[in-house]
């Protein structure tokens, strides 16, 4: 008895350390890349025109739908690719907020976003308390935030902007705990082959690094301090 529990303790703390040094890899891809096009004023000028802004964002969302739906009919180093490009291209992206943004907020909120993200993930893990509600309901609320900001494209009220990126904040802060309560059980489920047991957590890996991404950046928009004109 003491060594089944033993055993599935010990696959959730290899699963779970697997899922983070993925995302921690894809951070830091995003991180460095980020930097290196800002510090390059030619590469960011290319990158932000019009035409480049759409063919990125199209290989994005090409990228996540084919680890959404594909994953586990392609191998695992195919996998690992399309997620470390999806990594390298929203550093492409958001090269564009050391521009909008002083270095030293971008710095400050990025170590608040890691300490919350590192509170609800701890939370998430170790509550016995089951958040499929809260998540349930976090999903459903993302969906009319993402509703929302559409509508706000066009009536460009600040106010509301401010709303709805305090409400972002707040909605990824639960979708970690969730997240990280959904991986944990998981990884309790029996996966004998080991390259299924790699590819799911590439995919919890890229779960919660889009969680503390878009935490970082509506809190962002609270933290950060702009630039100069």
């Amino acid at each position: 008895m003491y060594d089944m529990e033993y055993g599935a303790q010990r696959r959730t703390a290899d699963f779970l350390s697997g899922v983070y040094a993925w995302m921690a890899s894809a951070l830091l891809l995003t991180a460095g890349t980020a930097y290196y096009v800002a510090a390059t004023p030619a590469v960011f000028t290319a990158f932000m025109q019009p035409y480049a802004q759409l063919a990125l964002f199209l290989v994005q969302i090409g990228l996540v739908l084919i680890l959404g739906f594909f994953i586990m009919r392609m191998n695992f180093v195919t996998a690992m690719i399309c997620f470390l490009l999806y990594a390298i291209s929203l550093g492409l992206t958001l090269s564009v907020i050391f521009y909008v943004y002083t270095t030293s907020s971008i710095y400050q909120t990025f170590l608040t976003a890691a300490g919350m993200f590192a509170i609800m993930s701890i939370y998430g893990y170790f509550t016995k308390s089951d958040l499929t509600a809260i998540g349930n309901i976090s999903i459903m609320l993302l969906f009319g935030m993402l509703l929302a900001f559409v509508v706000n494209f066009f009536l460009k009220s600040s106010t509301f902007d401010l709303m709805l990126s305090g409400l972002g904040v707040i909605l990824f802060t639960l979708l970690t705990a969730y997240d990280t309560q959904k991986l944990k059980q998981l990884s309790q489920q029996f996966l004998a082959d080991q390259e299924v047991m790699a590819k799911v957590a590439l995919m919890g890996a890229l779960t919660l690094y889009l969680d503390f991404i878009n935490l970082f950046l509506f809190l962002l928009r609270f933290m950060g301090q702009k630039r100069e004109e």
